[in-house]
């Protein structure tokens, strides 16, 4: 209900909406102030005769334009009350037809699957499914690891989307595929692609602040030592720091846990960014000379940094 002025009352008055009618009336007078009105709203329907669910159902899902049909292909059930074998002509006629999306359907459910349990948003799974198309199309996956191709799917389609994943977060959810294996399948992807398109594929630039924050978080670190994390890596962008992005956010985060009250031990920072502990240290190594630098006054003196541990 919302509150206007009627020009019959000359007062104001509240004004109902009657879904059945369509029509905008003044609750004190019954004027129709506005006629025809369109509900825009989802479209439901339930099919509580044809089944035991009483929940309302869709009445249909949103066409794919990567699918042959746009994926809003008829479907023929058995009836009500059906036992057994449908014996009806046409679902032995839908039967023996096959799908040419099918494959298609297999690998998009398997890719929402990998981008649901990871949390990414749906641009990216559609990202990725676009990816997995263009590749599929060209016929040259036959014979190679599915999960693996899936997956190599997803981590370039967060790398282009400017939501990029360790290939460890994507092995966590590719169901058994190995790090070597999404490797070798994202160089193969790439190859393919590029040779299609006769350019270089954009891929998008990885930084160590993409990762950060989803790093401190799993660590359970508090909203000061996030912040000051986040200003380590960025100042040590301007450094002549040869190493991944990954590797200098562990670094950055194990540097920051030092000078806090509450210490990350070093083997739970490389579980959680998946960077060995040795590699670590090496690029603690690397940043404990611009600490003064890099870690924010506000955050840490110059008396604090003693507390530092050399490398």
């Amino acid at each position: 209900m919302a509150e206007s002025l009627c020009p019959e009352c000359k007062k104001p008055t509240e004004v109902v909406l009657d879904h059945a009618a369509g029509d905008m009336v003044c609750r004190e007078c019954g004027l129709v102030l506005e006629a025809r009105s369109i509900d825009e709203s989802s479209e439901w329907r339930t099919f509580a005769n044809e089944s035991a669910d009483n929940d309302p159902v869709r009445v249909g899902g949103p066409s794919n334009p990567l699918l042959t049909d746009g994926g809003l292909a008829t479907v023929i059930s058995k009836p009500s009350g059906a036992q057994g074998d449908f014996p009806s002509s046409l679902g032995r006629w839908q039967n023996r037809g096959s799908n040419p999306d099918r494959s298609l359907m297999q690998a998009f459910r398997g890719i929402a699957t990998m981008a649901d349990r990871l949390g990414l948003v749906p641009t990216i799974k559609d990202r990725a499914n676009e990816i997995y198309k263009k590749v599929e199309d060209l016929k040259s996956i036959r014979g190679r690891n599915q999960d693996a191709i899936l997956a190599a799917c997803l981590y370039i389609a967060c790398r282009q989307e400017d939501k990029p994943r360790t290939v460890k977060e994507i092995c966590s959810v590719a169901n058994g595929a190995s790090k070597k294996e999404i490797g070798r399948a994202k160089e193969f992807i790439v190859k393919q692609l590029e040779e299609e398109m006769g350019k270089s594929m954009e891929m998008g630039t990885i930084h160590a602040g993409d990762f950060l924050r989803r790093f401190c978080s799993h660590l359970g670190m508090g909203n000061q030592s996030i912040k000051a994390a986040t200003a380590c890596v960025k100042k040590s962008e301007e450094l002549d720091i040869r190493r991944s992005p990954i590797s200098i956010a562990a670094a950055a985060i194990y540097m920051i846990s030092q000078l806090s009250d509450d210490k990350k031990a070093l083997k739970d920072i490389s579980r959680v960014t998946g960077v060995a502990e040795g590699t670590i240290r090496n690029s603690y190594k690397d940043l404990f000379p611009h600490a003064a630098k890099i870690i924010p006054d506000w955050f840490a003196k110059a008396e604090d940094l003693r507390n530092l541990c050399a490398p």
